[in-house]
């Protein structure tokens, strides 16, 4: 877990110096935190959405007034737009705002929001590990581990929960350019849990398919629209392809908290661009390089949208759903 909360203090660990260095960073202000965000110092939809409503909590205590933390939770709101989770946990903490025993009501809706991640993080492996098989080489893309949750992750979550129960899955580690979040994070994460794994070039994923060195692909989410479309970090649209081709399962591994109802599709799920310089060269705690030329433009999506036709499934807190399931639950319940 990157978060550390303890009433009215509260730190990350900043995720853009490991795994080289474990440093934590306190966060003080709403500027400390979108500034975090902002560079990846935390990251993933459910940790940004957590410890947005963490931090709005611990200010609460300190004293701040309801009408400097509706304030706060606004321009919070627009740290990172892809994301759905933030803004669901931003707006679940204002409504606690004008409660008559406020500042209590924000704590404890911010606590929770932070157990309520961890419990949906178990319930997730469970159904998802049920799926996976002895022995079975997994492909991920970017990082979907405790890092990125409050709990024991998403997809890395499943992974991690299937070689709880000695499955031994080895797992293809997309290194996940331009920031290397796999290379860096979910390879560090798997270091520490003892599972096997191989980090890979991004370009390398059609090879091993090609190969029959791939069964299953597990990948996670920054937002799930109404019809099961769905943005995760760049280069997850192309797994799908690739997987979809090779007829290779492609599940997508999120909290019910990542399912947008208000968003018809993938089409209308905004998609942040980043700077320039992250696709030019690289910067970690050796400092930064430049491999490219400064005058040539660059273009840096930071998600791509993958269509629910080349999803397998969906494996939610509340269950696995195939794309039919997914869309029936969706227009019964108007969510899962």
């Amino acid at each position: 877990m990157g978060m550390r909360w303890e009433h009215d203090t509260f730190a990350i660990l900043d995720q853009t110096i490991l795994p080289h260095e474990e440093h934590w960073l306190i966060c003080d202000t709403i500027d400390d935190l979108i500034e975090a965000i902002q560079r990846l110092a935390i990251r993933g939809a459910p940790a940004i959405g957590i410890s947005s409503a963490l931090l709005l909590a611990t200010l609460a205590i300190r004293g701040a007034s309801p009408f400097e933390l509706a304030r706060d939770a606004a321009r919070l709101r627009k740290a990172r737009p892809t994301a759905v989770n933030l803004i669901n946990n931003i707006d679940r903490l204002v409504e606690k705002i004008d409660s008559p025993n406020y500042p209590e009501s924000v704590f404890e809706q911010a606590q929770a929001i932070f157990n309520e991640d961890r419990d949906l993080c178990d319930r997730i492996a469970d159904n998802g590990a049920a799926l996976i098989g002895k022995n079975e080489r997994i492909l991920t893309h970017c990082n979907t581990g405790g890092l990125a949750t409050a709990g024991i992750g998403t997809a890395l979550g499943v992974i991690r929960r299937a070689h709880e129960q000695g499955k031994n899955p080895m797992v293809w580690v997309d290194e996940t350019r331009p920031l290397l979040q796999g290379g860096r994070l979910t390879a560090w994460e798997c270091g520490k849990l003892g599972i096997l794994h191989s980090i890979i070039c991004d370009s390398a994923a059609a090879m091993l398919m090609q190969g029959g060195e791939v069964d299953t692909v597990l990948v996670g989410a920054d937002r799930i629209a109404a019809n099961g479309d769905f943005a995760n970090k760049i280069g997850t649209y192309s797994l799908a392809v690739l997987a979809s081709f090779h007829e290779i399962p492609f599940y997508v591994v999120a909290p019910s908290t990542t399912l947008d109802g208000n968003c018809p599709t993938g089409a209308e799920i905004e998609i942040e661009e980043r700077g320039m310089n992250e696709v030019r060269g690289v910067s970690g705690v050796e400092g930064t390089y430049l491999w490219a030329p400064k005058s040539s433009p660059a273009f840096n999506p930071a998600f791509d949208v993958t269509p629910a036709e080349l999803v397998t499934g969906w494996v939610l807190d509340r269950g696995v759903y195939t794309r039919e399931q997914y869309i029936q639950n969706y227009q019964e319940t108007s969510s899962l």
